[in-house]
């Protein structure tokens, strides 16, 4: 029988395969059997390839290098840094240092001192345990390498270039371990090439050094950032660490929360609700003395807060679990930032009564009080026996005789219901009633159109000058117009209305900014104050006036001209949050996205439209506008209701 194997014709011209005839080609496919294709990769790429899954830009070496620092038993540990890392990456500790013959194996892939065993790998408390970091760093950069054993009278220096030893030999060198590596993916450009700004690529860098800092306090940190000290840590305890790596600000906002179970021991701080915020960034779990990004653990501690603080803050939070090795797998991804628990449930359920428990004993969170407060138990209707001829009374009231009566208790009705309809009419006609809270439905995001629409310039005819409106639950405004109704999202009208005055302004320049009669300071955490510091010109521009006071803390002087004194602070924490998330196409519409938030903040003010001159002057300002029909974001501002429809919904 014959065997068919794959056609394939390799260096041959297409005039020569015309010319061959399907049975040629099958006989021909059989006298040139394929080649062979697998290879071994080369140990150069494949330490390359290795590199790019584990250090992906300047952070991911800082963070490899301090762990082991942590690993070598440091008390000291001091990080310098030039050009966000792209130039310059040095740790330098006070560990106990490699011999030589280590020093050289350290940069071997799977080299590691932790593991012996495979049980070994379950049992993991250290940070590094791969055996990959160093020789992932020394495939794409250049690396100085400098350690001595306190036992010895002299050290060692080794210099690796893409992962070839260029030079090892004696020196002197202090104990413990100082590596130097230096432009990071030079051997790489195209890698190199899509790394992100430095103030990006430096906020990145405080992350990791933040983390490492703050889960092991008792280790004193020094951070140099181009030639200038930013952060002199000595040892102490967990909360000085917090105030001195994130500000003086959680000084006076820390709960603290300790929990032992027999599985699980959960310590650490929370936030009061008053330091919540609408930056993310200032959460942190540790695992067993390592970070991790958990969003069902997060999840846990946000419900906590329920009731405590808004929908869109995110609590503070810097909480450790202790838990049996076993129980978790460190070993999902490299950067070993991401773990599977033995059972999540659990977890969840112990972190959340940890936290409630917390805010409870700290009077943070209302907890039920089962005692009668001493004026009310002086009362007659708790002090007094109950008689019989109250009770008389009482059965003859309409409630009991309604709750007592066998499948009635959800019929509360009577004869004479006709009469309170028409209260409940009279009570809707009432202005009171319509001062109701702001209720906004979700709608769907659309295109915005380049032109205003037909419907924009009927609209704007018919709705001008009309004095026929209503408020319907304080967010929607209702008017007549000729063709049948109108319906205008109150908040997206004054959205779009104060958009497009900020953009006037912004054009013109000519924004007018408003002083505060006590200027407002702030301390941000220092990967904040990097993004707010970036953007301060942009924000210059629409009015504000912020100067940068001191290492993060800023003040703010000015507002724009028509903002609400008060909230400042709340403005730029989601200004902040923004820039976290902005993609690099982003950037050069950052001025319109600005825009588009302050108009956002700016059009929360209901009591513009409580009279009917404010009402129409909303009407009137909006159909001025260049794009009346919807916000920035594309949501719709307005929709008409035609005559013949609104007859309809009655048929």
């Amino acid at each position: 029988m014959l065997t068919l194997v794959p056609f394939v014709v390799k260096h041959q011209s297409p005039k020569f395969l015309k010319k061959t005839n399907s049975r040629q080609r099958h006989i021909f496919a059989q006298k040139r059997p394929l080649p062979d294709v697998i290879q071994l990769l080369s140990d150069h790429i494949a330490n390359q390839i290795a590199a790019g899954e584990v250090i992906q830009r300047p952070a991911s070496a800082v963070k490899e290098l301090l762990e082991n620092a942590v690993d070598a038993g440091a008390t000291d540990i001091q990080l310098v840094i030039k050009d966000a890392g792209k130039e310059l990456v040095q740790v330098i500790d006070n560990g106990k240092g490699m011999s030589p013959t280590d020093a050289r194996m350290s940069f071997e892939r799977h080299a590691t001192s932790k593991i012996r065993s495979i049980d070994d790998l379950f049992t993991i408390r250290t940070m590094g345990f791969r055996g990959e970091a160093l020789a992932s760093i020394a495939a794409v950069t250049q690396v100085e390498l400098k350690t001595r054993q306190p036992a010895s009278e002299t050290g060692t220096r080794i210099i690796i270039e893409g992962t070839e030893v260029k030079l090892q030999e004696p020196c002197a060198v202090n104990a413990g371990t100082s590596i130097s590596v230096k432009n990071l993916f030079y051997n790489v450009p195209a890698r190199r090439h899509f790394l992100k700004s430095a103030s990006t690529e430096l906020r990145h860098i405080l992350d990791e050094f933040t983390r490492v800092a703050l889960a092991n306090p008792a280790i004193g940190f020094r951070m140099w950032i181009n030639g200038t000290e930013q952060y002199h840590i000595q040892p102490g305890n967990l909360k000085s660490r917090i105030v001195s790596l994130l500000g003086h600000t959680y000084e006076k906002n820390l709960v603290p929360v300790e929990e032992d179970a027999d599985i699980l021991k959960i310590y650490g701080f929370i936030g009061k609700p008053t330091a919540a915020t609408r930056t993310r960034g200032m959460q942190f779990f540790f695992i067993n003395g390592r970070f991790i990004k958990n969003n069902y653990l997060h999840h846990a501690v946000v419900q906590s807060y329920e009731g405590l603080i808004e929908k869109d803050s995110f609590p503070f939070y810097v909480l450790f679990l202790e838990v049996d090795p076993s129980r978790v797998d460190v070993n999902v991804h490299p950067t070993k930032q991401e773990v599977k628990f033995e059972d999540d449930r659990l977890m969840y359920s112990y972190l959340m009564a940890a936290v409630k428990h917390a805010l409870a004993r700290y009077n943070i969170a209302p907890s039920l009080d089962f005692t009668l407060n001493p004026e009310i138990q002086q009362l007659d209707s708790v002090r007094l026996p109950y008689t019989s001829r109250q009770r008389e009374e009482t059965e003859k009231g309409y409630l009991y005789n309604t709750f007592s009566g066998q499948n009635q208790a959800h019929i509360i009705e009577r004869k004479d219901s006709l009469k309170q309809w028409k209260e409940l009419y009279e009570i809707a006609q009432s202005p009171e009633s319509k001062q109701l809270a702001v209720d906004s439905l979700p709608v769907e995001s659309v295109t915005l159109p380049s032109q205003p629409s037909e419907l924009h310039t009927s609209a704007e005819t018919e709705a001008r000058g009309n004095n026929n409106m209503m408020l319907l639950h304080g967010s929607l405004l209702a008017t007549t117009v000729k063709s049948g109704m109108m319906l205008i999202h109150i908040r997206r009208a004054q959205e779009r209305i104060w958009f497009e005055r900020l953009l006037a302004e912004w054009n013109s320049r000519n924004s007018p900014s408003q002083q505060v009669l006590f200027p407002i300071s702030f301390e941000l955490p220092p990967q904040d104050a990097i993004l707010l510091n970036e953007v301060l010109p942009d924000l210059a521009g629409i009015g504000f006036d912020i100067a940068h006071f001191g290492q993060n803390t800023f003040v703010v002087q000015g507002i724009p001209a028509g903002m609400p004194s008060g909230d400042e602070k709340e403005i730029l924490d989601e200004v902040v949050e923004h820039l976290k998330h902005e993609s690099s196409e982003g950037v050069h519409k950052r001025t319109e996205q600005l825009l588009a938030h302050m108009a956002r903040r700016l059009s929360r003010n209901k009591h513009a439209i409580n009279q009917p001159e404010g009402r129409q002057a909303l009407i009137d300002e909006l159909f001025a506008c260049s794009q009346p029909e919807y916000t920035p974001s594309g949501k719709k501002v307005f929709v008409m209701i035609k005559r013949e429809d609104l007859d309809s919904m009655l048929d």
